[in-house]
């Protein structure tokens, strides 16, 4: 249990930045889109996107829901603090521009007053219409000025991509409001079929698929120029940037070998340079993996993270010996300090 100080504060504990929240007061906000929760005459709960449906996740009565069994579940992994963010399966990316921009403003006004009364335990991260980045920017603006959220928690993949031209006004705009823009994939088959068929077995798209669209974001926003275009914007990625840990040499030598590369990262140390400036969530599971991504990635802006809830979630035993480098990772990152 973590310990609570005598002013009644909160406990001293882990800072964690990958915490999904479901909002009943965002369900149907999409209108026939949903978001929809139910459930089967034999009491089986299911969760509806669209046409996709999971079935067999209890949200309601859980801690995605419920936020007194939240913080009581916090206290008991030693979590101080935890940034709310939606649940990938609703970013909603992919409905009619209109239907997003209410959809978030909805889900975002939610989520400020769930964590309201907790100012010093929860927050939480926007949800941005990513379809029409504009009115993203005018979201991000919105629930930063008017509603104290953190910064933007959006995909990897919503049909712009995150090197384009079109997007530098979003990355402009996080560092213009002095805040983080958060990366984490949703699985594909929401909104069409699944990228490859074989990922709806076992469902490998939760490992597989989140794995390589997280290295193709890094290796978007490094290759691309984001980072270095942008050099104040503050981008962090979730699972230790998926498959990246594991490439970082092959990538490495890809920027300074290929001729397809621009010619500002052929320069040895640009590579770096650039993946330097990226953050990473260090939720990866597992000792051996996640002392791996520490000796690839470094500490400098690694930080805590959990899926709090979620299937994969793991003990953070084999972190807490970097507890003190992590909270101080984010709370630079989330602006604490």
């Amino acid at each position: 249990m973590a310990s609570s100080d005598a002013s009644g504060n909160a406990p001293a504990g882990f800072i964690d930045v990958h915490a999904h929240a479901v909002l009943d007061a965002s369900m149907g906000a999409a209108g026939a889109c949903g978001p929809e929760l139910g459930q089967y005459s034999d009491g089986t709960p299911w969760f509806r996107v669209g046409e996709w449906r999971l079935d067999g996740v209890p949200y309601r009565g859980s801690l995605f829901m419920d936020i007194d069994l939240r913080l009581e579940a916090m206290d008991a992994a030693g979590i101080a603090k935890q940034v709310l963010s939606p649940n990938p399966l609703t970013y909603l990316h992919w409905i009619e521009g209109p239907d997003a921009v209410e959809y978030c403003r909805r889900h975002n006004d939610a989520l400020a007053e769930a964590v309201a009364p907790h100012p010093d335990r929860l927050y939480g991260f926007a949800s941005l219409p990513m379809q029409d980045i504009p009115a993203a920017v005018n979201e991000l603006e919105r629930t930063v000025k008017d509603l104290g959220l953190l910064g933007g928690y959006i995909g990897t993949d919503f049909g712009t991509a995150l090197d384009s031209p079109e997007m530098d006004q979003l990355y402009e705009a996080c560092v213009a409001l002095n805040v983080p823009l958060f990366m984490h994939p949703a699985p594909s088959g929401l909104d069409g079929p699944l990228r490859d068929p074989r990922l709806g077995r076992f469902d490998l798209d939760l490992v597989v698929e989140f794995s390589v669209e997280e290295m193709l974001a890094v290796a978007t926003l490094v290759f691309g120029g984001v980072t270095t275009r942008h050099p104040e914007v503050d981008i962090c990625l979730s699972h230790a940037g998926g498959s990246t840990p594991m490439h970082i040499a092959k990538l490495r030598k890809l920027a300074e070998r290929r001729p397809s590369m621009p010619e500002w990262i052929r320069q040895p140390g640009r590579f770096d340079e650039a993946l330097g400036r990226l953050w990473f969530d260090c939720h990866v599971t597992g000792l051996a993996e996640f002392t791996f991504a520490v000796n690839q990635l470094g500490t400098d802006r690694l930080v805590f993270g959990t899926n709090f809830g979620g299937w994969d979630k793991d003990p953070a035993d084999h972190v807490a010996h970097l507890a003190e480098t992590l909270n101080a990772n984010a709370a630079r990152l989330l602006r604490f300090c």
